[in-house]
């Protein structure tokens, strides 16, 4: 076992000193968590990792679904399974990830994410595990676009290199408290957090199309349109115009990519990709209040209220997709 420590300030490396015969200790600078993560593999030897964030909790049974799986699809890449959310003491909150209604997708999604790849049920990297190997082929993570958020790269990438399994266990517990983001964010509509996933989204579809050209993989013409990108683009140009890190982006060319995106969503019903196209044309013409009042209805995750009414529809596709969320990272 590997823990990194990344220039912690406070007592953790004091606190891990007395585990230093039971796990190997790698201290690094304060570089991001891409460059821990860069730091941590560089030692691995194993022929599956696991990561684990600081703050998450693996049941004892999670390294073993993930070598059971592996060795059973020597064709997988990438194991993943649910994770119940805890409170700042570990006690559970009652809530799942993703939301039960959500499928997590499996089997080879090169397609898909070459497509709309921020629109699946991805899990963070802290629920499964990956085989060596393949991360081999991606590695190191670059640090200066995905410091902060090296999920997106490790979680988007690894499918083009092989098949995914989702698990329906819950092996793992993240913990929600004051310090991180995902409580402000299912709280209320955080918009820095907005504009950090349209960043990150488009780093990753730049990687991923790098990838894909290397793997000679065909993908579809012109850019990567994921619902859940654009609608955050849309979002966010609507609600913070002056704050929005697209310079170019425009309401109407944004709706209508956004029902593009729609149309392109082969593993849905066409109940749904009417549902997507409706809510670009209502928000990119909405006024400012009622654009914000738009926002959270393609939330179902964190939205209760939303998910019976889509539930009958992705019961109905091929896989059931995560409508536009606004990715957690």
């Amino acid at each position: 076992m590997l823990v990194v420590d990344d220039g912690s300030t406070d007592d953790s490396r004091a606190r891990l000193a007395p585990y230093g015969d039971r796990v190997e200790l790698v201290f690094t600078g304060h570089g991001g968590q891409a460059a821990a993560l860069n730091a941590g593999l560089a030692r691995a030897r194993g022929d599956a990792v696991m990561f684990l964030d600081a703050d998450d909790v693996l049941r004892p049974d999670a390294a073993a679904l993930v070598a059971a799986a592996l060795s059973a699809n020597p064709a997988a890449v990438r194991v993943q399974f649910r994770m119940e959310v805890i409170d700042a003491r570990g006690a559970p909150t009652g809530a799942v990830k993703p939301a039960p209604h959500l499928a997590p997708p499996s089997g080879d999604l090169r397609r898909e994410q070459l497509a709309f790849p921020f629109d699946l049920a991805w899990m963070s990297y802290s629920a499964g595990g990956f085989r060596r190997a393949a991360l081999e082929r991606i590695l190191p993570i670059p640090e200066r676009e995905f410091a902060e958020c090296p999920d997106w790269y490790l979680v988007h990438l690894a499918p083009l290199l092989g098949e995914v399994v989702s698990l329906p266990d819950v092996a793992a517990a993240y913990r929600v408290h004051g310090a991180n983001r995902y409580e402000r964010a299912a709280g209320e509509l955080d918009l820095d957090h907005v504009r950090r996933s349209v960043a990150y989204a488009a780093a990753t579809a730049g990687a991923l199309q790098g990838l894909a050209a290397e793997l000679g993989l065909a993908r579809p013409r012109g850019p990567i349109l994921s619902v859940a990108d654009l609608a955050n683009r849309l979002v966010s140009l609507k609600l913070e115009p002056a704050l929005h890190p697209v310079p170019g982006d425009r309401a109407a060319r944004l709706a209508l990519d956004g029902v593009r995106a729609a149309r392109r969503r082969f593993d849905s019903p066409w109940q749904l990709k009417l549902l997507y196209a409706g809510w670009f044309g209502l928000a990119a013409a909405a006024p400012r209040p009622l654009a914000r009042a738009l926002a959270g209805l393609l939330l179902p995750e964190r939205r209760p209220w939303a998910a019976p009414l889509l539930r009958p529809l992705h019961a109905r596709g091929r896989r059931a997709p995560a409508p536009g969320r606004l990715r957690s990272g």
